[in-house]
């Protein structure tokens, strides 16, 4: 017996009309690349993505084509991912950070038909556009009159007149629910990037899981800012949620100092905030120094890498801002755990609750983990056995598109990361399986290492790695960037680790840089790292 409920496909085009319909007034407010502030409404930005939904079938596009775009966190850029995923094609986002070579690798293997992109992006395109065959049509997201004259690039359209004399009504295209909506390639740090190739199902499905109370608690009394940028993992869907709640979303555009930032969540009224590390660093090191509060931030949720204890810290003791820890993959689109507390903590000293938010948090529904050895044999979740973490769900990836083979594990995804489990289902990241350091058979974390090395006031970044030893096989060195005008020995930094790790763990070294290789998503590569440290050799004990 099947139930009595409508059969209606969870599509992307129903979160705008939606937000349209009931959440019609509410503002979306972009600092554009030109500089000035944009604002307008959900009801309007569904009427330019209809507007964008007929441009595109102008093109004459096949459904499932992809449509790409080199494009910062902004209106227009939030218009094409509902014209192009709505009306049946696949929103392709490429990294503007990455090296012109790859972007030409991505879009070639991804078949791109158009590419729309900022004209802050018009030398990188030029560098590309003659390397991929596949992109007819290139689309400018500018005004007609800020079109330039001799751009070099073939038929070159402004999107404002793309869209200007296209219908505002569009009858959206009914389908499958399993339909491809978007794409997004990984960074590719060792071989070339794949793609996740998310569907309309798992999208909307994410939008609802992160929208839960216990995972961005995102609602139409929020005003959004997402500085994670749109062009990785969808900008961890928040474009998706903030329609589906109606929440205001605030696009902070290209400026992303901590300068910036702050004045765009005092201009606005910002509520809430999310983005990688590397960013809250620049925002807290400008809030300090200029002796500033916020007015409105009440929660920040970060991810992308391991949040430090002293980041956690300054936004909670010094600026009354929760931090909630997050965790996830491109591969999850990219969700997979958020840390907030539940009612048993509440008798909790603040140093307990403490050690909690540290941790990446709880599995989100629609998100299942395990810890494994390496025989495969599921480990105890007590907080301390250390496994390869491996997940599945709704909206993780079954394989990789164009991909030559599966990479599940019985129907599990590997991750890649070590972790912990503790009874009450809070996972920790301990490091990546290619960076954890097996030294006389015991396991050190990396991250562990970084995060006391960045607690010194004198330091602004550190990573950690792993070198060979005669008898411990690998011992831990840390490389690391002192802030300007700040200065701390090798042996200062050494004794600052005392009393914070277990001896053994304590790095053999300090290397001092003047900068950490970082790659396209704002992640430190160590495999660079280790190839500008290869003639390194460890001090003579």
């Amino acid at each position: 017996m099947l139930g009595l409920m409508q059969n209606q496909p969870l599509l992307i085009s129903s979160l705008i009309e939606f937000a349209a319909r009931h959440h019609g007034d509410a503002q979306i407010v972009s600092r554009r690349v030109e500089g000035d502030i944009h604002r307008y409404t959900y009801k309007e930005a569904a009427r330019r993505s209809r507007q964008v939904a007929h441009a595109l079938d102008g093109l004459g596009l096949n459904f499932s084509d992809r449509v790409a775009t080199l494009a910062w966190n902004g209106y227009r850029h939030f218009e094409l991912y509902y014209g192009v995923s709505g009306s049946g094609r696949v929103l392709h986002t490429l990294n503007p950070r990455l090296h012109p070579e790859q972007i030409a690798w991505i879009a070639n293997h991804a078949e791109d038909q158009v590419l729309c992109f900022e004209l802050s992006f018009l030398p990188l395109v030029q560098a590309f556009h003659g390397k991929c065959p596949t992109i007819k049509h290139y689309i400018a997201l500018c005004d007609a009159d800020k079109l330039p004259v001799d751009s070099g690039i073939p038929n070159l359209q402004s999107y404002e007149g793309w869209i200007s004399a296209q219908p505002d009504t569009y009858d959206w295209p009914v389908f499958d629910e399993n339909t491809a909506s978007s794409m997004c390639y990984t960074s590719g740090t060792t071989g070339h990037p794949k793609a996740a190739l998310y569907s309309h199902r798992s999208s909307t499905l994410h939008a609802y899981a992160a929208a839960l109370p216990d995972v961005m608690g995102i609602s139409a009394r929020d005003a959004v800012l997402p500085v994670v940028p749109m062009f990785h993992v969808n900008a961890w869907g928040i474009p998706y949620s903030g329609p589906l709640t109606g929440a205001k979303l605030v696009f902070p555009g290209p400026a992303l100092d901590g300068k910036s930032v702050y004045e765009l969540i005092e201009a606005e009224k910002v509520t809430y905030a999310a983005g990688v590390p590397t960013i809250w660093q620049m925002l807290l090191t400008h809030v300090k120094s200029a002796g500033l509060r916020f007015s409105t931030l009440r929660r920040t949720v970060i991810g992308g890498a391991a949040c430090p204890p002293f980041m956690i810290q300054a936004f909670s003791d010094d600026y009354g801002v929760e931090v909630l820890h997050a965790w996830g993959m491109t591969e999850m689109s990219p969700l997979g755990t958020l840390c907030t507390l539940k009612n048993k903590h509440d008798s909790l000293t603040e140093d307990e609750k403490m050690k909690i938010r540290l941790k990446q948090g709880r599995a989100i529904y629609g998100v299942d983990m395990k810890i494994v050895d390496g025989a495969g044999k599921e480990l105890p979740w007590d907080g301390k056995t250390y496994g390869d973490l491996m997940v599945k769900g709704p909206w993780i990836i079954r394989e990789y598109y164009k991909g030559d083979s599966d990479p599940l594990v019985d129907g599990w995804f590997p991750t890649g990361d070590v972790a912990t489990i503790d009874a009450d289902g809070y996972m920790q990241i301990t490091d990546r399986s290619k960076d954890v350091i097996k030294s006389g058979g015991e396991w050190i974390s990396s991250i562990d290492i970084e995060n006391i090395a960045v607690a010194h006031p004198a330091i602004l970044m550190a990573a950690c790695i792993g070198v060979a030893h005669p008898k411990w096989d690998e011992r831990p060195i840390i490389a690391v960037v002192k802030k300007p005008g700040m200065d701390v020995s090798r042996e200062e930094l050494l004794k600052f680790y005392e009393g914070k790790t277990a001896k053994w763990q304590i790095p053999d070294d300090v290397v001092f840089v003047d900068a950490i290789p970082m790659g396209a998503t704002g992640k430190m590569l160590k495999t660079r790292l280790r190839e500008m440290l290869k003639d390194y050799k460890l001090p003579q004990s």
